[in-house]
């Protein structure tokens, strides 16, 4: 049998000795190389015998086509093997440990999906008529009574479909009640290990933003915020557990400088699943502070569709949420409350955030998620969250610098950096070389208050028995990367594509596929 080295090209001779010609298929073992639909079929050819379309006059004026779509024709074998064998080369939840810090990706129980499947939810249309949906609003308000009493918070604004999303409804939220007391601030303080999107969401709404230096520890530095504080900051976005791993000790005394100058704290709660049933943000002066359903509370990332990010809001804020909203009657019906009663419950409101009333599949999912665990089962969610994490964490300090080992107990996520490594490797060296390992990278360069960042979130629902595996891995890799060993300088050798240029990639995307040119022999 002929080897097949690792780019793909066979040899020049057989195993007789014989010349064998030099032939690149790109397919390694049983995972076959996969062109694009459009090479695979033609315009030209159907898999599908379909009866001539009856004669109609067109009703489409200047928009008729008048030229074939383009698309590509496949027979049923065709259609089935391309996407089966596109997800093969997909990593993910369900095939192993996904390692990426601050995403919060963790095994999504089927109990979740098949509630979210449940007639009533799954078909359930915003526009049907309220007395018909009665049901689908008894879930949306009874999860938000449950997010309320976790976060000790006074009301939640539930429309919101993903964290950034939230962060804007916050920082929407803060502007309506400046507003309000006529007052003009215009300045949001971002911690520099604050979560990446906090800055962008504060620019969208209009305001200015300003850095607010980390200390040695990796926590906010309180006597910088302190000193920055005056009659133009509009408040502070922190995120708690922050980007380091690490939860602001000091965050109590944050928000009582913050609200001593006028000012409102949104805190960014991507990072709840370490702190869920132990730390209540509204105990902490928080004022506003988004919480990703599909990260925390199940569906790692939306799952496949919109996320969820409703936000818990202060009593000082409340009054500024959103539209709409569910409201529970006395004698048990539920109904919602929209830009036509506004004005008599809610007439402060800063408008509305989206068509409808959030993602029903979200909402399912985390109630189901949510009720399943209970309230000591969901203080046990962060309690072994926060000891994988650092069981990760002190397995590999001592091969890989660890920036804030010092700092304590990490929560939710370990935090190493590429400092020591051999000359010339770096963090993007040992992610390609995990690869190969059988790992999806964990997050890289981020957060970028730590030169080449490796960021890992075990989350809950790891075992040790995965973890000591994912380490084993990451420990060799890291060995390598200290070692010098040139190979990791090409890795993945073993995944469907060898190293892209991410920054060629990044900046010149080829986005559309064009047919080729026929190339015409010269005459």
């Amino acid at each position: 049998m002929n080897a097949i080295n690792q780019s793909g090209w066979k040899p020049e001779m057989g195993n007789a000795g014989e010349t064998a010609p030099a032939t690149y298929t790109g397919n390694k073992a049983l995972m076959l190389e996969e062109a694009l639909i459009f090479e695979i079929g033609t315009a030209a050819t159907t898999g599908v015998d379909l009866a001539d379309a009856p004669k109609v006059a067109a009703r489409l004026g200047n928009l008729e086509r008048h030229r074939d779509i383009g698309l590509p024709g496949l027979s049923e074998p065709e259609t089935v093997r391309h996407y089966t064998r596109l997800s093969r080369q997909n990593y993910a939840i369900d095939l192993g440990f996904f390692p990426l810090g601050s995403c919060t990706m963790k095994h999504n129980p089927r109990l979740n999906e098949k509630v979210a499947r449940m007639a009533g939810f799954a078909d359930v249309h915003p526009l049907q008529p309220v007395e018909t949906v009665q049901g689908a609003l008894a879930v949306i308000n009874e999860l938000a009574m449950w997010l309320i009493q976790l976060t000790g918070m006074h009301g939640v604004a539930m429309t919101p479909k993903a964290g950034a999303h939230g962060e804007l409804c916050g920082i929407l939220c803060i502007k309506a009640a400046l507003a309000a007391r006529g007052d003009p601030r215009s300045v949001i303080l971002v911690p520099e290990s604050a979560h990446g999107t906090n800055p962008a969401s504060a620019a969208f709404a209009g305001f200015s933003v300003e850095n607010i230096p980390a200390t040695s520890e990796g926590r906010v530095d309180l006597a910088a915020l302190t000193a920055r504080l005056g009659p133009d900051v509009a408040g502070v976005m922190i995120t708690n557990p922050n980007t380091c791993g690490l939860f602001e000790r000091d965050m109590k005394a944050i928000s009582d400088a913050v609200h001593a100058a006028g000012g409102y704290v949104y805190c960014d709660g991507a990072n709840f699943n370490a702190i869920v049933g132990r730390v209540r943000p509204g105990d902490l002066g928080i004022d506003a502070m988004h919480i990703n359903l599909h990260k925390t509370f199940s569906t790692p990332h939306g799952g496949g569709g919109p996320g969820s990010g409703p936000v818990v809001l202060s009593e000082a804020l409340s009054p500024y949420g959103p539209l709409p909203y569910t409201a529970r009657h006395a004698d048990g019906h539920y109904t919602l409350i929209e830009e036509e009663t506004a004005q008599e419950c809610h007439p402060n409101s800063f408008g509305r955030m989206t068509a409808f009333h959030g993602q029903m599949g979200m909402f399912t999912r985390a109630l189901s998620y949510i009720m399943s665990h209970g309230a000591d089962g969901l203080r046990q969610v962060a309690e072994d969250a926060v000891l994988n994490a650092n069981y990760i964490l002190r397995s590999l300090e001592d091969v890989l610098e660890a920036p804030f080992a010092h700092s304590g107990p990490c929560m939710h996520e370990a935090l190493f950096s590429d400092n020591g490594l051999a000359d010339g490797f770096s963090t993007l060296d040992i992610a390609k070389g995990l690869i190969d390992e059988g790992y999806h990278p964990m997050t890289v360069y981020f957060p970028l208050v730590v030169h080449g960042a490796m960021l890992v979130e075990p989350t809950e629902t790891e075992s040790k028995a995965t973890l000591d595996q994912f380490i084993g891995a990451l420990r060799s890799v890291a060995e390598r990367a200290k070692a010098g060993d040139p190979s990791l300088k090409s890795a993945p050798h073993h995944a469907p594509r060898r190293r892209l240029d991410e920054t060629q990639a990044a900046r010149k995307p080829v986005l559309v596929w064009r047919e080729p040119e026929q190339l015409v022999a010269a005459e």
